[in-house]
């Protein structure tokens, strides 16, 4: 079980490389790089021990992972050289919590300074 955790956790810079920068693309003679927000998580164990009331024993073993990825925007070839475009819809996922959170501590800091 461990040296496939291990395999995965050494794999996963390439990964994330790939997923975040993607390759470029040609679009009507323009080239294009995709930009995207990336995170993997990974975990494994064993165990042993004795069943329900103390009867038999038990061992067992596992494993699971999973990532995800948010594109953010991407790099447009430009005269004057690559140009970052972001994603507005990125943009407001990432904006709209944000500002709740902000505007509930604001609250609350304003609440306790009274």
């Amino acid at each position: 079980m461990a040296g496939i955790v291990e395999k995965l956790a050494s794999a996963v810079p390439g990964w994330g490389v790939k997923l975040v920068y993607g390759d470029k693309v040609d679009l009507g003679g323009t080239e294009v790089m995709p930009v995207a927000l990336a995170a993997f998580g990974f975990g494994g164990g064993t165990g042993e021990g004795t069943g329900p009331a103390g009867e038999g024993s038990g061992s067992g073993e596992g494993g699971g992972g999973g990532g995800y990825a948010i594109p953010v925007g991407a790099y447009i070839a430009t005269d004057n050289g690559p140009e970052f475009r972001p994603n507005p819809l990125a943009v407001m996922v990432v904006a709209i919590p944000l500002a709740c959170v902000v505007g509930t501590v604001l609250a609350r800091l304003i609440r306790v300074s009274r």
